[in-house]
């Protein structure tokens, strides 16, 4: 099978870049041929991308050239199916379904149907909970958002409300849209997707190093990873740790925009003996923190499709902590294979970890809840295979020129995948 993928970047990233390259490489050893249209190189990894997408076509820098370039891009590779990630674009996504090609989108986070991106609040970091409507402007005041890339005095960039709207019907149009988690389906639904067209597919990571266990030392480590960003919530994660009771000691790896504000809140809170900021870790290096590791939190406040940092850990037996927020009720069962706290509680996430800092068998036997779980639901092989699968669905129905139906079990994956 010929499989276009398009994407907005080329090279790693992120976490959607890590399943753009993971699955790619593994449908090429599966036979496929793979090919990328796409955006800016990141300047990270490129070498890796460049081994597994052999046949590439890079969008132009003038928008008004992009639809042009798709259409090329088309002609040129004739794709039996085309298999969108994150991408901004709405002349090249509107080329696309113009294309009359079988059309899969990967869902990675709420860029489709959020203005601000993110679902909750930047000021008040509460989650938003409604659909794109005329609110989002009004009410949330989200046309106006924040603009990382500009240099000016002012770092603010307009949303247009109509575009948004544009863009959600031309995902409409889409014969599948792969979600993550249950939440995610909500979330499409909220915006008026059709039921039929949404699967889950979770991003399965492969599994860890065989065997590697923690100790469940006396250490008593508490592991972050992650981007330090405002909706990561590590600042939050600092406040819990100040009312702990049991000797702990946290590492947090990573980087990002306010690693600088946590690391001053982390000394005003009188934490700095105890918690140490590593910066950014190779992914195949996190394993020598799990060695002693006791258990990993996780402290998104910002509403998160998955966050597949969790389904990572699970595979090492160790227990998790997190907030309430978005998908991760899909993975995280409290009382299971971790705590799940009401979110912002900031109370009940430091007793949780407290409580497995002073019961190292608690943590083990959560830890081992988790392993199991993830390892029955959560299977590299099957995730690929229904990729596999999905894609032959859709060229046969888009062939044949019927309507696209619900696939059979589908209701029941999509259930399985949930473990509430």
């Amino acid at each position: 099978m010929r499989i276009l993928y398009v994407h907005e970047r080329f090279g790693s990233l992120g976490g959607a870049e890590a399943n753009v390259i993971i699955v790619a490489r593994e449908l090429t050893g599966r036979g496929h041929q793979v090919a990328i249209l796409h955006g800016p190189d990141t300047g990270r990894g490129s070498d890796d991308w460049r081994a597994v997408f052999r046949t590439r076509y890079a969008l132009p820098d003038a928008p008004d050239r992009t639809a042009a370039a798709t259409r090329a891009a088309l002609e040129a590779f004739r794709p039996d199916v085309v298999y969108v990630h994150k991408l901004p674009d709405l002349a090249v996504i509107e080329t696309l379904t113009k294309s009359g090609l079988p059309l899969a989108r990967m869902v990675h986070d709420h860029d489709i149907y959020c203005m601000r991106s993110y679902k909750y609040n930047y000021f008040t970091r509460r989650i938003c909970t409604r659909p794109a409507t005329l609110y989002c402007v009004y009410g949330c005041l989200a046309c106006v958002v924040k603009d990382s890339s500009a240099n000016g005095p002012v770092p603010l960039k307009w949303v247009s409300y109509r575009d948004k709207r544009r863009e959600i019907r031309l995902n409409h149009l889409f014969h599948r849209m792969c979600v993550v988690t249950q939440y995610m389906r909500d979330e499409l639904l909220k915006n008026g997707f059709d039921p039929k067209r949404i699967e889950i597919h979770p991003p399965v990571p492969r599994a860890g190093e065989q065997g590697l266990r923690s100790s469940f030392s006396d250490r008593n480590l508490i592991i972050y990873a992650g981007q330090i960003i405002r909706g990561k919530g590590v600042d939050i994660l600092l406040r819990a740790l100040a009312l702990m009771r049991e000797p702990f000691e946290c590492i947090i790896l990573g980087d990002g925009n306010q690693k600088g504000q946590c690391e001053e809140l982390c000394k005003e809170l009188g934490l700095a003996d105890r918690v140490t900021f590593k910066g950014f870790v190779p992914q195949e290096e996190l394993k020598n923190y799990y060695r002693e590791c006791s258990v990993v939190a996780l402290s998104s406040v910002w509403p998160e499709p998955i966050a597949t940092i969790g389904l990572e850990v699970m595979r090492y037996a160790l227990p998790v902590v997190a907030f309430d927020a978005g998908g991760i009720r899909d993975w995280l069962i409290d009382g299971h294979n971790g705590w799940l706290v009401p979110w912002m509680d900031v109370d009940t996430y430091a007793a949780r970890l407290d409580g497995l800092m002073r019961d190292k068998n608690k943590a083990r036997e959560l830890g081992g809840n988790g392993l199991k779980l993830v390892s029955e639901r959560y299977d590299f092989e099957g995730y690929i295979s229904g990729l596999e699968a999905l894609f032959t669905r859709l060229t046969q129905e888009v062939r044949d020129g019927v309507s696209v139906l619900q696939p059979a079990g589908a209701a029941a994956s999509a259930t399985a995948n949930s473990p509430a």
